[in-house]
């Protein structure tokens, strides 16, 4: 192999977040579909390359697969290229914080398959499913919004763009896709903004 290759479906926000992570370390790729609509990640092919039924998969140029967008984003860091975390131990500490309050207490509980085995396996129709999205993306956010306005600058960590910027972009993607009132996080709505009509995250942006 002498290429990055990412398996990806553009509306996932953890495939969201290595797309901007490639962009801004301008690492070229092929993209590998994988269409959740029609159950790809369900078929032998793609258990074959990531045992979890979930994307992103990462595979390097060296013939090594890396899944889980924070490991991703982690291993591009350590290319050349600007930093995805900053230097100092308590600053790196902070964004990952940041980082994983969107990837472990956010979105977990609000991925695809989440929704729906609300809605097949629990019988939840269309307003319980959404009441369940708003609460825990809501009760993300409120932790969220107060590190930003205690640590952010222009990004939501000081003035740099680092991984926290990377994780938000993605979920506050998804929190207009469900319609929830962003009125109560101004901090992470500014940084969205933002970064949003930077390059790296315009070419990152779901085409569908």
């Amino acid at each position: 192999m002498s290429s990055y290759v990412l398996h990806d479906f553009p509306r996932a926000s953890s495939a969201y977040r290595v797309r901007i992570a490639l962009a801004l370390k301008g690492v070229e790729y092929i993209t590998k579909p994988v269409d959740f609509r029609q159950d790809e990640q369900r078929s032998e092919d793609y258990l074959a390359v990531n045992a979890a039924g979930l994307v992103p998969a990462l595979e390097t140029p060296d013939g090594f697969v890396i899944t889980q967008s924070l490991a991703i984003i982690g291993y591009l860091n350590r290319l050349d290229g600007p930093r995805l975390y900053p230097e100092k131990p308590i600053d790196r500490a902070i964004v990952d914080a940041m980082a994983l309050t969107v990837a472990c207490d956010i979105h977990p509980l609000n991925n695809l398959r989440i929704l729906r085995y609300l809605e097949h396996e629990l019988g939840c129709d269309d307003a319980d499913r959404n009441r369940w999205y708003a609460e825990w993306v809501t009760r993300g956010f409120v932790a969220l919004e107060a590190l930003v306005r205690s640590h952010g600058g222009l990004c939501c960590f000081g003035d740099e763009v680092s991984a926290a910027d990377i994780c938000l972009v993605p979920q506050i993607y998804n929190a207009r896709r469900f319609d929830l009132s962003l009125e109560r996080f101004p901090a992470l709505v500014e940084r969205d903004e933002r970064l949003r009509s930077r390059e790296p995250f315009v070419a990152a942006r779901p085409k569908n």
